[in-house]
C-alpha cells in the first residue's frame, strides 16, 4: 500500500488535535506542523511533528515536500489586531499556498469561518456555501480573504481547493446560536475525510456544520462532496444560554458582530 502524507498546520490547535485522532489511517501518514512541535506518535500513529510558524517561507516548503494534501488550519482563531489577522490569517494562507504549489501538492483544504458571513441575516435554512462574504470582524475578513486566495489558485494553477466555513466546533454548543451551526467532533472528521477523498473537486465553498435540526445554512455543497454528517445540536437545547433580541441574535456571526473591531479576545 503506498503512503499518503496528508499536512495539517495548526496541528495543535482545537481542530488539529481533534482531527489527529480521527484522521489516523493505514497506510496515512500525518505531517503536524504547529509553533510549538506536536507530541510525538504513540502507538499506532504514523505522525512527523514539525515546530515553526506559516509565516516562515523556507519552512513551509519544506513542510509541503512530499505532500499529497494539505490542511490549513493554521491561523489567529478569533479578532486581533489589524496586522496580526493581516500577517498570520491573510500572509500565512498566501505563503501555505505558495509553498503547496511550489511543492506541487495537488490538494489543499482551507479552513474558513461562519465569520466570513457573519453579518448575513439568521433566517432561513439554505444560505449557500458560496454566499457573498459578509464578515463580521477583522477576523471574519481575514477568512473571506482565505476562500479569496483559494480560488486564485484553482483558477491560476489548477489546484483543487476546498474551503470549509467552519461553524461553532467542540464536543457541544456554548449557545444558542450554536444549535445551529455546531460542527461536532465526529462530524469534523468526516467532513475533512470528505475533503480528502472526493474526486476531483476543483474549487469549492463547504459549510462546516453538522445534521442541526435549526440549521441556518445549506448542506447540498457538503453533500455533494460526500460529507453526511449525523450529529444534531438539539440534544444540548436545554443546556445552552439564549441571547436576547438583538444583534447577535439576528445575524449569523452572533456576538462577533457587535465586538470591537481589532481587540483581541
Amino acid at each position: 500500500m503506498a503512503t499518503e502524507r496528508i499536512l495539517i498546520t495548526g496541528a495543535s490547535g482545537t481542530i488539529g488535535r481533534m482531527l489527529r485522532e480521527r484522521l489516523r489511517a493505514p497506510g496515512r501518514t500525518l505531517r503536524l506542523l504547529d509553533q510549538v512541535a506536536p507530541p510525538e506518535g504513540g502507538p499506532g500513529e504514523d505522525v512527523e511533528p514539525m515546530a515553526g510558524s506559516v509565516t516562515d517561507t523556507a519552512l513551509l516548503a519544506e513542510a509541503c515536500r512530499d505532500v499529497d494534501a494539505v490542511l490549513h488550519l493554521a491561523a489567529l482563531p478569533v479578532e486581533n489586531t489589524w496586522e496580526r489577522i493581516l500577517a498570520v490569517n491573510v500572509d500565512g494562507t498566501r505563503a501555505l499556498l505558495e509553498a503547496a504549489r511550489g511543492a506541487g501538492v495537488p490538494r489543499v483544504v482551507l479552513a474558513s469561518s461562519n465569520h466570513a458571513a457573519g453579518f448575513h441575516p439568521a433566517t432561513g435554512t439554505d444560505l449557500p456555501a458560496e454566499a457573498a462574504p459578509r464578515p463580521d470582524t477583522y477576523y471574519g475578513f481575514s477568512k473571506a480573504a482565505t476562500e479569496a486566495l483559494g480560488s486564485l489558485y484553482h483558477s491560476r494553477y489548477g489546484m483543487d481547493v476546498l474551503c470549509l466555513r467552519i461553524g461553532a466546533y467542540g464536543d457541544r454548543p456554548d449557545d444558542e446560536r450554536g444549535l445551529s451551526i455546531w460542527l461536532s467532533p465526529e462530524d469534523g472528521g468526516r467532513l475533512f475525510e470528505a475533503c480528502l477523498s472526493t474526486p476531483s473537486p476543483g474549487f469549492r465553498v463547504v459549510w462546516g456544520v453538522s445534521a442541526n435540526t435549526r440549521r441556518l445554512v445549506s448542506r447540498a455543497e457538503g453533500e455533494a462532496i460526500g460529507y453526511h454528517p449525523r450529529d444534531d445540536a438539539e440534544v444540548f437545547a436545554d443546556q445552552v444560554r439564549s441571547f436576547p433580541p438583538g444583534t447577535e441574535r439576528d445575524f449569523l456571526g452572533g456576538t462577533f458582530t457587535t465586538a470591537p473591531l481589532g481587540e483581541p479576545m
